[in-house]
């Protein structure tokens, strides 16, 4: 039977604005893959990151140029041979979940090899901001697990302000990217005096080498350095952790793979997400059974989320409904 494919892009108004240290966004743009066979439909949703080269128009064209491969009946595993890890492939590969978990008539769980899943609790963030702003935000919030987008001049004052306002609170940081080798031993310093739990990204990716004579004495986790299990390799002795993000892996086939050889590794798994609708959270769900620290807020993050989302208790994060993915 032929599969059909549709493709979209939508824009999902974000509460305020959402500020790292590569700017300030008010609306998240995803692109949503949907392939029909017969009555069945899977979805996959992806957020294209200018970090990474990546355009929303860009994204949907690729994934449009996969339809003469759909339609033929195109499968995972080879679709990891057709396109390179990002954004289009992901949305490809969870709407191939999806829809394979539709036509089987069970869960995508089922089909990973996993007996049932449970509730997960996310972590929620707190925009870059003056130390002032982000401790209102931070006492406002009332969450067990912060993750605080840092990274500019003031970021010991900032952390400090957040662990005054939150002292209850299991702090992450996201530096992404913005600290320098000159001030990394003292804003870790800052980040341990504060209690946090887990630094991500403080430098840029092309510096992750200069990690090996630095101090931490906080765990260090890739983010940016680390797309696929092919990163490894080079980067697993600098850092402790590494934050496996399904548009970055180019889908939930890669990421259960990385997972999988972090953990062989003794790495400290995460399991992160841009922000996005619930949607693109579902699958990411998946991996967040086994990650140390999870981080799939995005939904938390909009004005309104999709119609039927994932369900958030506080910042429990039920299963997903099979209407909504897998």
């Amino acid at each position: 039977m032929t599969r059909r494919l549709a493709v979209k892009i939508e824009r999902w108004p974000i509460a305020g604005a959402f500020t790292i240290a590569r700017g300030a966004k008010t609306e998240a743009v995803v692109v949503v893959c949907e392939i029909a066979e017969g009555g069945d439909r899977g979805r996959g949703e992806c957020v294209p990151y200018a970090r990474y080269g990546e355009t929303a128009e860009a994204v949907a064209e690729a994934i449009e140029g996969m339809a003469p491969a759909i339609a033929a009946g195109l499968d995972r595993g080879a679709l990891q041979g057709e396109l390179p890890a990002g954004a289009a492939r992901n949305a490809i590969d969870c709407a191939l979940w999806d829809l394979e978990a539709k036509c089987a008539g069970c869960r995508a769980w089922t089909l990973a090899g996993m007996t049932s899943v449970s509730p997960v609790e996310t972590a929620y963030t707190l925009s870059l901001g003056t130390p002032e702003a982000m401790a209102v935000a931070a006492a406002a919030a009332h969450r067990p697990l912060l993750k605080v987008k840092l990274g500019g001049p003031g970021d010991p004052a900032r952390i400090a302000a957040i662990r005054a306002a939150a002292p209850d609170a299991r702090l992450i940081v996201d530096a992404n990217e913005a600290w320098s080798v000159r001030d990394f031993e003292k804003n870790m310093a800052a980040c341990a005096a504060a209690g946090v739990v887990l630094v991500e990204q403080p430098l840029p990716a092309g510096n992750d080498a200069a990690l090996a004579a630095l101090s931490a004495p906080v765990p260090v986790c890739a983010d940016e350095s680390l797309h696929t299990s092919a990163d490894l390799d080079r980067i697993a002795a600098l850092y402790q952790a590494v934050n496996v993000k399904l548009d970055k892996t180019g889908g939930l086939t890669e990421a259960l793979a990385l997972a999988a050889a972090a953990k062989a590794r003794g790495l400290t798994l995460m399991v992160g997400c841009m922000v996005a609708t619930s949607l693109a959270m579902a699958p990411a769900f998946l991996i967040a059974q086994g990650a140390e620290f999870v981080d799939l807020d995005g939904p938390l993050l909009l004005a309104k989320d999709r119609d039927p989302g994932l369900a958030f208790d506080g910042s429990t994060i039920q299963p997903p409904p099979a209407a909504l993915w897998g």
